[in-house]
């Protein structure tokens, strides 16, 4: 694919707290200038990664505007508005269009299990609600249900402003189903870091990353090299990056990536309940391949 409506690396950025885990805009947006500044294209704000389930409506307004007030002009900017209620999803996507984002995200509603015309008709709904760019999220790890191809690209052909999909799928054969018979102008995304490399073999724009929010650079050079054709970097960068994202799904995401702040030097706060802090032996676990990774000094 060469044209990139985003760019390729996508960061799902972390939302900051305060030791009393409020919002902690001026952290926010230095984070996002951090993550910006080391190499990524672009953020996803207030995604998994980003702790939705339990950062609410107003809440995620005001994250929403306080990264768009401070790199807004800088790179594209997508905020998540998919919730498992589609009346409630499409009040807040209209209500987010109206802050200046680049894009909206929306994922597969969770716990209801939808049938494959109920989520048809969810993101249908959703996409002829705003004129932004919509990226669908495909992830069943958590949703438990999975969108099949044939549903993604009913979506892609019948609505304009379905973009993209961000895919957490690891059935690699559903991602090249999908590449295969979008229409020109979708893109499909890596939603898991290991996947990148073979996903973009197989025709994808990137990735929608949670490692770039400590290693935006590495991440960066493994997909634009991908990109150009210079396969045997984008594998090395990728074996050398491994140990590390699977060390950032030792417990629940964002446990580890919070944790992998701290250890680099930028705090980004906790993470609210039901998830809690990583314990003793993750934590070494994590320096322990942060330093062999280079992201940390031995």
């Amino acid at each position: 694919m060469t044209h990139q409506r985003f760019g390729r690396l996508l960061t799902a950025m972390v939302t900051p707290f305060t030791p009393e885990l409020e919002l902690d805009l001026p952290r926010a947006a230095a984070l996002a200038e951090r993550i910006l500044g080391q190499g990524s294209d672009g953020l996803i704000i207030c995604g998994t990664t980003g702790e939705s389930p339990t950062v609410f409506y107003p809440q995620k307004m005001d994250l929403f505007r306080a990264v768009i007030d401070a790199v807004g002009s800088k790179s594209p900017i997508i905020a998540n508005v998919g919730d498992n209620c589609t009346a409630d999803s499409v009040k807040f996507a209209k209500e987010v269009a109206t802050l200046g984002v680049d894009g909206i995200m929306a994922v597969v509603p969770y716990y209801n299990k939808p049938p494959q015309e109920g989520m048809y008709q969810h993101f249908r709904a959703i996409a002829e609600a705003v004129d932004l760019p919509v990226v669908l999220y495909n992830i069943p790890g958590r949703c438990v249900v999975n969108m099949d191809p044939d549903t993604v690209l009913r979506l892609a052909h019948d609505c304009e402003n379905i973009v993209a999909l961000k895919q957490a799928n690891p059935d690699l054969s559903q991602a090249a189903a999908i590449i295969a018979g979008a229409p020109d102008g979708f893109e499909v995304f890596s939603g898991d870091d290991e996947l990148t490399l073979p996903m973009m073999g197989l025709g994808g724009t990137g990735v929608i990353s949670t490692i770039g929010n400590v290693a935006s650079g590495r991440m960066r050079e493994l997909v634009y090299a991908q990109a150009d054709g210079d396969h045997t970097r984008a594998l090395r960068t990728h074996l050398e990056l491994m140990p590390m994202m699977k060390a950032l799904f030792i417990t629940a995401n964002p446990i580890m990536v919070k944790k992998a702040l701290e250890l680099v030097g930028f705090p980004v706060g906790g993470v609210r309940l039901p998830l809690v802090e990583a314990l003793d032996h993750q934590t070494a676990e994590l320096e322990h391949v942060m330093r062999h990774t280079g992201l940390l000094p031995l």
